[in-house]
């Protein structure tokens, strides 16, 4: 498998350069729908059948099994959405700078794509069933928190024996074996708007009230135990002479325990539901959308079942925790064993300066491909 691997690298890189240079934003259905078609062409070659889940704003989810295999017992998650809006490949398409490519989700995470179609075709060249045991979803929303798929990895994943999802490996070649869970929550406040300069005592601030709130919430984080809470994002105000009539935030939550987010989720009600002014009315939205990923002791044996093939290959990599979210969350909390950032090696994710290394796609395929042969065994 190795030396067939190795001597698809040029049509590797053209495949990814085709996926990228397809802008596939979360809200730009035509896109991520186009990406995906790309994709699903191959595997119907492989006798793989697609189910696809319609969306109507935003881009299908898609289920792909072989036609042999009635219940595959492996589940990969890999999304299809990334956070670029359309025009940003006219503004910088796909681009090889050394050992580095560029482009708008070359990491995160359309390598990944590449990656994983390329290991279950080197089974398939190989004459090794085992790349039918496999269940593949591709999701369209993973940027925005997974609301249109997330009941569906939930139900697909029940019953499997592992999940493998996608995300890019670390900086060091890292898989992630835990990941906090997430909450976002959007606050409105409303106060009464009067002349700051004529009648500043008639007008009850609505930024003021959010500057208690903001306090109050930041005090809640407790970051040695892995719990933090962040008012990221504010907005407030009509003009400088006016006592603010309305304000806005967006709060971002990371819980490692579960016990941690209910905990969480009632203190930031309770803060956002009793104003400190008189007058003052307040609207809370959102809540905890994604469980913590928990390192179980059998989810400790397949992060070794990874381990020891990348051993195996001469790749020294290891598992670590990360606070950022992703659908391994989803399968993590309904107990599969789940193992992270099984792609390739990249950095700047969500940025203009996103970038795959190059020499990893390969290495990555190759380890993938002895993943699935092992598990299917």
């Amino acid at each position: 498998m190795n030396v067939w691997i190795d001597a698809q690298e040029s049509a590797m890189v053209n495949f990814l350069q085709t996926l990228v240079n397809i802008d596939s934003g979360s809200y730009d259905k035509a896109g991520v729908d186009a990406v995906a078609a790309k994709i699903i062409e191959r595997y119907r070659e492989l006798g793989f059948e697609i189910e696809i889940f319609t969306n109507e704003t935003l881009g299908n989810n898609y289920r792909i099994r072989h036609q042999d295999v009635e219940n595959p017992e492996i589940l990969i998650l890999a999304h299809l959405d990334t956070v670029f809006s359309k025009g940003t490949v006219a503004e910088r398409p796909f681009s090889i700078e050394g050992d580095r490519a560029y482009g708008p989700g070359v990491i995160d995470m359309k390598a990944s794509h590449v990656l994983v179609y390329y290991a279950i075709r080197a089974l398939y060249e190989a004459g090794n069933d085992h790349y039918k045991n496999v269940e593949i979803l591709l999701n369209c929303d993973e940027e925005i928190g997974s609301h249109s798929s997330r009941a569906l990895i939930e139900s697909s994943a029940k019953g499997k024996k592992a999940a493998l999802v996608m995300e890019p490996a670390r900086a060091n070649g890292a898989i992630v074996s835990a990941r906090r869970g997430v909450g976002t929550y959007q606050l409105k406040i409303e106060g009464k708007a009067s002349h700051s300069g004529i009648a500043p005592e008639a007008g009850i601030s609505a930024i003021q009230e959010l500057s208690y709130k903001i306090q109050a919430l930041h005090a809640l984080s407790r970051h040695q135990e892995g719990l933090s809470v962040n008012v990221g994002i504010i907005s407030g105000g009509t003009s400088v002479n006016t006592v603010a009539p309305n304000a806005y935030a967006e709060i971002d939550v990371r819980i490692s325990t579960e016990a941690q987010g209910i905990e969480i989720d009632r203190a930031v009600k309770e803060i956002c539901s009793q104003p400190i002014l008189e007058g003052i009315q307040l609207t809370l939205t959102g809540g905890i959308n994604r469980p913590p990923m928990a390192k179980t002791e059998e989810s400790a044996k397949l992060v070794d079942l990874v381990l020891a093939e990348a051993q195996a290959l001469g790749l020294t990599i290891e598992d670590i925790a990360t606070g950022g979210g992703s659908d391994a969350s989803f399968t993590a909390g309904v107990g599969i064993p789940t193992v992270d950032g099984l792609g390739p090696v990249g950095g700047h994710q969500h940025s203009d300066k996103e970038y795959l290394e190059l020499p990893t796609l390969t290495e990555r395929t190759k380890l993938f491909a002895h993943l699935l042969a092992k598990l299917g065994s």
